[in-house]
């Protein structure tokens, strides 16, 4: 059940965010190994993107993506959440006195979140592809010609094998382990704070609700690079081998982006990722956490 229950909060989340998603793929994408000023701005700001995305492509594209978004929100963090859940309830995340272990916390969440990435990296790759299409006259980054998610995975398939559907899970991975350790150490810290000082009744869905914005501003600002980076390896064309044409990895595309687009370049969107990321954290975890207060109080 905790897993069911992890899945079904974060594809709750999902469905509200997942137009957030689609602005910060194409914020991410833009001037992609360009010199800051060398290259046209079709988005200007997350709101601008917006407008630009729903007049040009229609209303419709701001949903792009969604059935692979909901799919890898299922398996990623079913299996993540899940997984910390359970670590969670049989106490291996506290100390002998019982207070919550912070790098036991951080560890749990980096490893059940590289449990999830690496098994739905495929979904999310697909995801990334429908995402960043675009009619011409405001496309970013490579275009792949996808009809949907399904043909898309039978083609990568097809063409390059399983090594060409995890292409870029690897260097997708440290994006992940700095997001989840920092999302539910902070989460479940900041909870324990709030439980601790009183500031609001213990059973409150108040308090799950800010111990998820707390826990969203830190996600923010700490995996924002890494999942420019990621963003782009998923991205990037690929040779008949199925080896990408940009990036030889992770360390090279972080190199790449910082010498031509500066450190700006690695916080692309940061905007977009602010307003996708905080809310669906603040989302997910909500309802994550209002939906095992629920199960546990009808189960006992």
């Amino acid at each position: 059940m905790d897993f069911l229950m992890s899945g079904l909060a974060a594809c709750g989340a999902c469905l509200f965010t997942n137009p957030l998603e689609v602005v910060k793929t194409r914020m991410q994408l833009q001037g992609e190994l360009q010199a800051p000023g060398t290259y046209q701005r079709h988005y200007r700001n997350v709101f601008h993107a917006f407008i630009t995305i729903g007049r040009v492509d229609g209303l419709a594209a701001l949903q792009k993506g969604l059935a692979p978004a909901l799919l890898y929100q299922f398996l990623m963090n079913g299996i993540r959440l899940g997984t910390y859940g359970l670590a969670e309830a049989g106490g291996y995340l506290h100390t002998a006195e019982g207070t919550l272990s912070p790098p036991r916390s951080a560890a749990a969440g980096a490893l059940a979140g590289v449990m999830g990435a690496y098994l739905g990296s495929p979904i999310y790759m697909v995801k990334t592809h429908l995402q960043a299409q675009a009619a011409s006259e405001i496309a970013v980054g490579h275009q792949y010609k996808h009809q949907g998610m399904f043909q898309a995975l039978s083609e990568i398939g097809q063409k390059h094998g399983l090594v060409g559907l995890w292409r870029g899970a690897l260097g997708g991975l440290p994006r992940v382990i700095i997001g989840s350790s920092t999302q539910l150490c902070t989460f479940s810290s900041t909870k324990d704070l709030i439980t601790q000082w009183e500031v609001l009744p213990p059973q409150s869905w108040k308090v799950a609700l800010a111990a998820a914005m707390v826990s969203g501003i830190a996600v923010v600002l700490a995996m924002t690079p890494f999942d420019v980076v990621s963003t782009r390896l998923y991205n990037q064309p690929t040779d008949s081998q199925g080896k990408g044409l940009m990036y030889r990895g992770m360390l090279d595309a972080l190199r790449q982006t910082a010498r031509t687009e500066g450190i700006f370049g690695m916080y692309k969107g940061i905007g977009a990722s602010y307003f996708r990321l905080g809310p669906h954290t603040i989302l997910s975890l909500f309802f994550w956490d209002q939906l095992r207060t629920l199960y546990h109080t009808y189960t006992k």
